[in-house]
Formats: structure tokens, C-alpha cells, sequence
């Protein structure tokens, strides 16, 4: 085995690694923010293992779209809702917590089975080198346009869902009649409003 075969096994071990603790960690952390972190580790394990298929321009747009887009997204909406909220006790928990064990070891062995049955040392297609970059925009914007605009309109339902959830609805009350203000008076107002006027 030569040197950069050897370097390239060693690094793509790493690169997998990376991506099934990072994943493993993204179901099983507590916190949710970690648990972003974790995420976008793994978006650039992933960029990683592309760059170690000569896919450099598929390396890119998963760093640019997956990690400095939707990891992103994900953290601001995990940061502006932050909703505190009690977990009260769901029932049937325990069955749900086996059938669910149940669906992951099936789809986890039929992914071994499908690794170890199916001949992966075919020839692959022709390298077109240069042409890459074309060939995909080629693709993006014809053969697979609708999926791409429906995934861009997911996007920016997610924003909009993380502002609308976010927002905070203030009530402002006068201290002396303790009635609601409104608050473009408030804000068009000279005089402020909220001044206790029974102390000296």
C-alpha cells in the first residue's frame, strides 16, 4: 500500500468516525444546542468524505448550504424560541421506546445486508473532470429544479416559523390606572408613561 493510500484510509476513517459519533450524539445529547454543534460537525465530516471523492464542488455547496445555511437556521431558531416548558410523564413510554429500538435495529441491518450483498468494485462512470461543475448546474436546473425550489420554499417556512415563534407579545400597563397601554402611544409619546406619581 503506498503513502497516499494509506493517507487517504486513515483520513477516511477519521472523516467516518466523525460522522457516526457526531450523529449518535445528535439523537442522544440532552441539550439541544450541543446537539446543533454536533450537526454542523457532521455537515463538515460529510464535505470531508466528498473532498476524499475528487468532488470538490459538492464539498462546497454541502459547507455553504448545509453547514453556513441550514445549521444556522437551526441554531437561531433554537436560540430565539428557548422555551422553557415542563415535560409532563407520556404514556406508553416504555412501548414506545421499544418499538422505536425495533424500527432502528431492522433499518440498521438491512443497511448491513445491503453493504455486504451488493458488489461495490464496479467500474464507475467516466470521470468528465473540468465539466463537473456545469453538469450539475445542468441537472440542478432542469431535471431536478422542483425539488430544489421545494426544499428553498421548506427553508423559508422554517424562518418564518422560528420568527413567529419567537416573538414576544408584551403587555404594558399604566401603574396608576392599571389599565393596557397602547404602545405606539408609547413610543410617539414625550412623556413616558410608566412613572410611579405617588412617590415624592
Amino acid at each position: 500500500m503506498t503513502i497516499a493510500a494509506s493517507t487517504e484510509l486513515i483520513c477516511f476513517l477519521i472523516l467516518g468516525a466523525v460522522v457516526v459519533l457526531g450523529s449518535i450524539g445528535v439523537v442522544l445529547l440532552t441539550n439541544i444546542v450541543y446537539s446543533a454543534f454536533l450537526l454542523g460537525g457532521v455537515f463538515m465530516a460529510v464535505a470531508g468524505l466528498y473532498l476524499l471523492l475528487n468532488a470538490s464542488f459538492v464539498a462546497a455547496a454541502q459547507v455553504l448550504v448545509y453547514v453556513g445555511a441550514v445549521n444556522v437556521l437551526i441554531l437561531f431558531a433554537i436560540m430565539l424560541v428557548n422555551k422553557k416548558e415542563e415535560l409532563k410523564p407520556i404514556k406508553g413510554l416504555q412501548l414506545r421506546k421499544i418499538l422505536s429500538g425495533a424500527i432502528c435495529l431492522g433499518l440498521l441491518s438491512l443497511l448491513i445486508r445491503v453493504d455486504f450483498t451488493t458488489p461495490w468494485n464496479l467500474p464507475g462512470p467516466k470521470a468528465i473532470g473540468e465539466d463537473a461543475t456545469e453538469r450539475i448546474g445542468e441537472h440542478l436546473f432542469t431535471d431536478y429544479l422542483l425539488p430544489f425550489e421545494l426544499a428553498s420554499v421548506l427553508l423559508l417556512m422554517a424562518m418564518i416559523g422560528a420568527i413567529v415563534l419567537a416573538r414576544r407579545d408584551v403587555l404594558i400597563q399604566d401603574l396608576d390606572t392599571e389599565k393596557a397601554i397602547d404602545l405606539p402611544i408609547i413610543e410617539n409619546g414625550k412623556e413616558p408613561l410608566l412613572i410611579d406619581k405617588t412617590s415624592p
